[in-house]
């Protein structure tokens, strides 16, 4: 399996972003997958997860309400919509997937067994 994310960038405080992360060697429909992003004291900072089916989405209550994590089944490609970005947002945003699609420790980044190289995100005040 190999994540390849994509498209991060540079936006001011209040904009928005889509990163994606598509997928290679296998089937992102029945994978749970999620986002991380680095924080102080913290290698990966649990950001938002996908259960399998799709039906159940869990986020970090830092970016609840803006943040939207999706599937595209039939791109293969995991995505990320970040609106009303905050400076505090700045980061590497990596995706990461399970051969799981259930589980309840989805915040925790040894619950994944692959991982994208990331994709930088940086937000102006």
């Amino acid at each position: 399996v190999q994540l390849q994310a994509s498209g991060g960038g540079l936006v001011q405080a209040g904009g928005s972003l889509r990163v994606s992360c598509s997928a290679s060697g296998c089937t992102l429909s029945g994978y749970g997958m999620a986002w991380f992003r680095p924080a102080p004291g913290k290698a990966r900072e649990f950001v938002a997860h996908i259960s399998g089916t799709g039906l159940s989405k869990f986020y970090a209550d830092s970016v609840k309400g803006r943040f939207t994590i999706s599937t595209d089944n039939a791109k293969n490609t995991l995505y990320l919509q970040m609106n009303n970005l905050k400076p505090e947002d700045t980061a590497v945003y990596y995706c990461a997937a399970s051969s799981r699609p259930h589980f309840c420790d989805y915040d925790k980044p040894e619950s994944y067994d692959w991982w994208g190289q990331g994709t930088q995100v940086t937000v102006s005040s």
